[in-house]
């Protein structure tokens, strides 16, 4: 996870192995460790740990991981935690390479945060992840002994970002690559935006930490740059103020490069094209295994959009996707079996580590066993199923479009009102919370929660179907397509789709703690749009008060069954705070807006004919 503290991807990252693993298989009773610099074509030294079986009377692939959250512990002698993605891999035998990325670390140079990828090098001097990537398994295959010429790399989150921007221009020897939850496009739907609005919470607490600057390589970064003890994160924000506060003297200070750019960058400029890998995933022939959670509050866009962006400009390829119940990396725990307020039955990240993750590195690294994993392996919410495609999205699916109706109804029926809308008054100072209760930090579970606390509210519009005659499946993107017109001359616009429990739902008796179904509205879906960037994202635009104009945006795929009895809700709101910072709802660059900037507006939503608001479902027939 890119946006996560220091301390919790340690966590996570001892998680891998169980305890009973962990105290029953010594990494040092099996491996040698060895702590060494190696340089890239421009000079500069990138610290990496390499584990070699003791073993030696056999060829080993190399498995590695590239990482800007430290190698550490440091020292040929010191045994950190398990160097490799699940502990039968571990017990497999591979070379298995840790490196602390450029910049960070003991690594010498410095980091770019989502380093811009370079096309068309011209010298030595233009480096980038590609290149790094290429110059050190170059020198592994030649330093290190025993090695049978393949290697795979694998990374969640940040990691998952190195592993993707090792695909153009590859090593030759690089042969399976899994990016899991990796970081696409920060503009557009990863850690730092999404659709052009901040996410506030996040990245004011993750560059806490990351976003601290270093003069030499380091083993520790030590303190934060400042100390905010957050209680309760709502109340925390909104008296903080417009964004530009964050840089008082209190608190980032101008003390983070990171901070500052992201502040200075707030339309699709030429620093945010630069970070979007995308564009470069072309031909990729290489096998890839892209990995995702649909409950994952960081890079749920990273992992659709880098699976889809191979097969768009990869006529031939070896390319996969798998989509789990998870939220941010909780496939690489021990036992996944239920969520906020959902259980599945089954533990289902055994199932990926055992069935797909272990199968791919041994068939495409060791020429061991089988993998005939389906194009798109998808967990599918609501019936609790894996699913197997040939096609993702599956070609079978039919965008059908749910109009909005005058008293809150939702269908497929086109509205033939000649006038007909719903309005509500969007208050900066009162925003919508994005979670129900107090959090100093991200609440997680916000990803499946319990939506009864926002639909009550008057600044929250409900629409919801009938109770459904038989289950409906979706599989795949959805879209908002809203006709709307507000009072100020911009606005936020945040669209739910809800899943409403029947008044006679049974809880079942594995439910998360506390969870009642009964007439539950549980979030399926949820994305924001910044209005100003509703015909581009390069060039924003005021709205005209008054006049009405279409908002039309993009929510990330879903595969979901909304079963027999139950509800299809969608919730319309203009805040959603402080996951995304507060629009002051007047055109303005946001980064620069002070406190009498923010104003009240009434935000209309129509439903008439020949203004039909509406959300495009994608139906399985």
């Amino acid at each position: 996870m890119k946006k996560i503290n220091c301390l919790a991807i340690l966590l996570l990252l001892t998680g891998y192995l169980p305890a009973q693993e962990r105290s029953t298989f010594r990494i040092k009773d099996f491996y040698n460790k060895m702590d060494t610099l190696i340089p890239m074509r421009d000079g500069v030294k990138l610290y990496t740990v390499i584990y070699t079986p003791k073993n030696d009377s056999a060829l080993y692939p190399v498995l590695m991981e590239r990482t800007p959250y430290s190698v550490s512990p440091y020292g040929s002698n010191n045994f950190g935690y398990q160097p490799a993605p699940n502990t039968d891999l571990l017990r497999e035998g591979y070379i298995l390479v840790l490196q602390d990325v450029r910049g960070r670390f003991m690594s010498e140079g410095k980091n770019l945060e989502v380093t811009p990828h370079i096309a068309n090098k011209k010298s030595s001097k233009e480096v980038d992840e590609s290149s790094d990537t290429y110059d050190t398994v170059d020198w592994l295959l030649k330093n290190i002994k025993n090695n049978n010429g393949r290697v795979g790399l694998y990374g969640i989150s940040y990691p998952g970002f190195y592993a993707t921007a090792c695909l153009p221009g590859a090593h030759p020897a690089i042969k399976a690559v899994s990016p899991q939850a990796p970081i696409a496009d920060e503009f557009m739907g990863d850690d730092a935006n999404h659709n052009g609005a901040f996410f506030l919470l996040d990245n004011f607490n993750f560059m806490n930490n990351f976003g601290k600057e270093r003069t030499e390589p380091v083993k520790d970064y030590g303190n934060n740059i400042f100390n905010a003890k957050i209680k309760d994160a709502y109340q925390f924000f909104l008296k903080l103020g417009p964004v530009k506060n964050t840089n008082s003297s209190n608190y980032f200070d101008n003390q983070s490069e990171i901070w500052n750019e992201y502040l200075s960058h707030d339309t699709y400029d030429t620093y945010w094209k630069a970070r979007n890998i995308r564009p470069h995933l072309k031909d990729i022939r290489i096998p890839v295994m892209v990995v995702g959670g649909w409950y994952d509050a960081e890079d749920l866009f990273g992992a659709l959009q880098t699976y889809k962006a191979i097969e768009k400009q990869s006529k031939v390829n070896n390319n996969r996707i798998v989509m789990g119940p998870w939220t941010h990396g909780g496939w690489a725990t021990g036992n996944w079996t239920k969520f906020a307020t959902q259980s599945f039955g089954s533990n289902t990240s055994k199932y990926f580590q055992d069935s797909l993750e272990t199968a791919f590195f041994n068939f495409y690294l060791k020429d061991k066993g089988n993998f005939a994993a389906a194009e798109a392996t998808m967990f599918e919410t609501g019936s609790n199923q894996w699913k197997h495609y040939t096609a993702w999205p599956p070609a079978e699916t039919k965008p059908t479009a749910y109009y909005f109706a005058a008293g809150g109804k939702l269908g497929e029926q086109k509205p033939g009102d000649l006038k007909s809308s719903s309005e509500y008054i969007s208050d900066p100072a009162k925003p919508v919370p994005y979670t129900n209760g107090i959090y100093g930090r991200r609440n997680n579970e916000y990803m499946a929660e319990d939506q009864r606390f926002a639909s009550t509210r008057p600044d929250v519009l409900v629409f919801e179907t009938i109770e459904l005659e038989e289950d409906l499946t979706l599989a795949g993107p959805i879209t908002a397509d809203l006709l709307v017109s507000i009072t100020g001359t911009d606005a936020d616009f945040i669209v739910k789709l809800v899943d409403v429990y029947p008044d006679s739902a049974i809880t079942p008796r594995d439910a998360p703690r506390g969870t009642v179904m009964a007439g539950m509205q549980v979030l399926v879906r949820a994305e924001v749009m910044r209005g100003k960037f509703r015909n581009s994202f390069e060039k924003p635009a005021p709205f005209i008060p008054g006049k009405i104009e279409r908002v039309k945006f993009d929510l990330n795929d879903v595969a979901h069954v909304f079963k027999k009895g139950h509800k299809i809700m969608v919730q319309v709101q203009s805040s959603w705070f402080p996951l995304v910072d507060r629009n002051p709802q007047q055109f303005l660059s946001i980064p620069k807006a002070e406190e009498k900037d923010f104003k009240k507006a009434t935000i209309k939503i129509f439903h008439e004919a020949a203004n039909a608001s509406s959300i495009v479902l994608p139906v399985l027939k």
